[in-house]
């Protein structure tokens, strides 16, 4: 009887001995390689790229957050959320610096920060997102990118990155100026039969041109389409100038390979043209941003300082067939009027007694409500056919009323009665 009863024991006992020499003599299993190249999803917020990432913390914990592909900034930043974790926030005024993460995962490709020289983060103050508008964590910076292959897909929504020399690129190509201190890209190029560099920001929503190559341009071709007031995808930031922005379309912009028409830009403020072109390292005049080239794939082959341009679609955006206001995205989710644009002379929405005015706050377009969405969401909301009437909810000192308001064609064509005065000025 004592042995029958450790008999299940023995069994036992030679099975675990008979596991142990298969398990020593079985073929170990090698680690999977770094991949070469990984093509991720994104979307597209207020013409900005973005995808989700993985961000590794110093204790090993990971978490996957929203990021915004930003190949026109060299500077790191994060969430206040993300910083904390990763230790060591220090703040002055309305910027806190703070520790990068360990790394970035991008799709299975994993980036250490420490390798592409970035030492600090950047953190804006108060828990406020890192761009206003954008429900992002974390930019990837061009200090990043550098280092990779790069193509943005905008017709397909997607992106890839890729170990240099593990992208095949497609489309025409442009030899580029890249700054190998910071990967900030320059594009030679024309307007009309003048030489200028314009960079490449993928980042940044709309074009922008030095303060004194628009007044030239605005001033030599009167007839070009033209307003003031960032709306649409010019209301970048909400900053406070933004309602006396200069905008104008470009009849013709020669962009290393491409042949670009009918391009929209903004006169760019000279106090930040001055620090732009310093961070540029090189004579530019300015930039061209993703709503002019949302019909291509974009490559960057950093390591042979050349960019591919490749066709996907012939569309024309109807990028500014909007409701004229000028937005600021507050911390707290809210959005408030700064301004609106005039259309043929008068305010394109009503500013009287009864209509909106500057520090009002929007609420909701047609009833959907606009608090806690992104910039992008409410310039949807905003957009439409022109004619087109939208039902806006508006909060003034805590009374909420209703304005309709119309969708305008901005900076389309001069009106002809305007053609007609300037060839009768011309020809006296």
């Amino acid at each position: 009887m004592r042995f029958a009863a450790s008999l299940p024991v023995l069994i036992l006992y030679l099975y675990a001995l008979y596991a142990a020499a298969l398990a020593q003599n079985a073929p170990k299993l090698a680690s999977q390689p770094e991949p070469k190249s990984v093509t991720v999803p994104i979307t597209l917020s207020h013409n900005r790229v973005i995808t989700d990432v993985v961000i590794s913390f110093p204790d090993g914990t990971t978490q996957r957050v929203h990021a915004w592909i930003d190949n026109g900034n060299p500077e790191l930043y994060l969430s206040q959320r993300l910083a904390v974790l990763t230790g060591g926030i220090s703040c002055d005024g309305q910027l806190c610096v703070g520790k990068p993460p360990v790394g970035i995962n991008i799709g299975g490709m994993a980036i250490a920060l420490p390798g592409a020289g970035i030492k600090k983060a950047k953190v804006p103050a108060g828990g406020a997102p890192i761009a206003p508008g954008l429900d992002v964590e974390v930019n990837v910076p061009s200090t990043v990118l550098r280092s990779y292959d790069v193509l943005v897909d905008f017709p397909d929504h997607k992106f890839t990155i890729a170990q240099p020399g593990g992208l095949k690129f497609n489309g025409v190509k442009a030899k580029v100026i890249v700054n190998g201190g910071n990967g900030l890209v320059q594009i030679p190029s024309k307007i009309g039969d003048k030489k200028y560099n314009l960079a490449l920001d993928l980042g940044s929503s709309i074009s922008f041109l030095s303060d004194d190559l628009f007044d030239r341009l605005a001033t030599t071709h009167a007839d070009w389409p033209h307003m003031t007031g960032a709306v649409g995808p010019a209301n970048m930031w909400g900053m406070a100038d933004e309602p006396k922005w200069k905008l104008m379309r470009v009849d013709r912009v020669e962009y290393g390979p491409l042949f670009l028409t009918d391009v929209p830009v903004a006169d760019f403020p000279a106090d930040r043209f001055a620090f732009f072109e310093k961070r540029a390292g090189v004579p530019t005049s300015g930039l061209l941003g993703a709503e002019a080239l949302l019909n291509y794939r974009v490559g960057i082959d950093y390591a042979h300082s050349t960019v591919y341009f490749d066709i996907g679609r012939l569309f024309n955006f109807p990028d500014f067939d909007v409701i004229g206001l000028i937005l600021r995205p507050e911390d707290d989710g809210r959005f408030t009027i700064l301004g609106v644009a005039d259309y043929d002379g008068k305010p394109s929405v009503p500013q009287d007694s009864r209509g909106v005015q500057a520090g009002d706050h929007l609420i909701a377009v047609d009833g959907i409500p606009v608090p806690g969405s992104t910039l992008g969401q409410v310039w949807s909301m905003l957009g439409g056919s022109p004619g087109q009437e939208r039902v806006l909810t508006v909060e003034r000192a805590g009374q909420k009323f209703t304005v309709v308001a119309k969708v305008q064609h901005f900076l389309g064509d001069v009106r002809q009665e305007d053609q007609t005065k300037k060839k009768s000025a011309n020809k006296k």
